[in-house]
């Protein structure tokens, strides 16, 4: 059975973490399952406090005939 390929990523906005994960899993949208873990939080007026977006961008498993 093969390992299903799973990473976190973080960035300013959810859709910038998921384009992350998808460029080192070197995968398409559609071959990923995505979980939102946090949105993103800005910080008031631009000071301390601002957290990341996070995602976890799992590969959808190929069924292999056998």
């Amino acid at each position: 059975m093969k390992k299903v390929k799973s990473i976190e990523a973080e960035g300013k906005t959810v859709e910038e973490a998921i384009e992350k994960a998808l460029l080192e899993l070197k995968l398409p949208r559609s071959r990923v399952k995505i979980e939102s873990l946090s949105e993103e939080k800005k910080g008031l007026f631009g000071m301390a406090g601002a957290k990341p977006a996070k995602v976890r961008v799992s590969e959808i498993p190929v069924k292999e005939n056998t």
